[in-house]
């Protein structure tokens, strides 16, 4: 194996798909910061989660197509990236899996706390940051156009680990902790 450091970052560059550097707090690479540390919280998940879990394979795909992901975000316009991105697909199974996950859970008009078990409050981890990574996203689609199946991709995640946090508490005949119902079912 080569040498994990290059020194050619020291100055405050990085390299992108392409070959051009730019600063290491460029809209584009604080994106991609933001799909890593979601992909790590993932697999934190993942190493909390049995084996056999049913979660495991779908989550192993999420992280599987976040790299995917990543490298097209690192790639600007004009610049051709041969890896093959199945966001559209993804983002169908994740809304099948949450259509599937809600009709089990019990229903609830209010905001919750985040937390619970172990594995719910990752969920709510991963959740809030797959939300800074949208926003980091459609800011760089401001500059260089996003893939919109990225885009509704990661708002899609951002769901999916909202429900998947419920349904673990409900997994785990673990309560959820209510802040206060929403607005339009609380008493005039």
């Amino acid at each position: 194996m080569k040498k994990v450091y290059t020194k050619t970052g020291d100055k405050g560059t990085t390299g992108i798909h392409g070959g051009m550097r730019v600063p290491k707090d460029d809209i584009r690479i604080e994106a991609n910061g933001c799909l890593d540390e979601l992909n790590a919280v993932i697999g934190i998940i993942r190493s909390m989660l049995p084996a056999e879990d049913a979660w495991q394979d779908l989550l192993h795909t999420i992280q599987r197509e976040l790299m995917v992901v990543m490298s097209h975000v690192a790639t600007p316009s004009g610049v051709v990236n041969p890896n093959l991105l199945s966001a559209a697909e993804l983002v169908l199974r994740c809304e099948q899996e949450m259509d599937a996950m809600t009709v089990k859970l019990q229903d609830h008009g209010y905001f919750l706390l985040p937390g619970g078990t172990p594995v719910s409050a990752q969920l709510h981890f991963a959740r809030t940051i797959a939300r800074r990574a949208e926003r980091r996203l459609w800011t760089l689609n401001r500059q260089d156009v996003v893939n919109e199946d990225i885009l509704r991709l990661i708002n899609r995640l951002s769901d999916l680990f909202f429900v998947m946090a419920r349904m673990e508490m409900q997994r785990q005949n673990w309560p959820e902790e209510k802040w206060q119902e929403f607005a339009y079912k609380r008493k005039k």
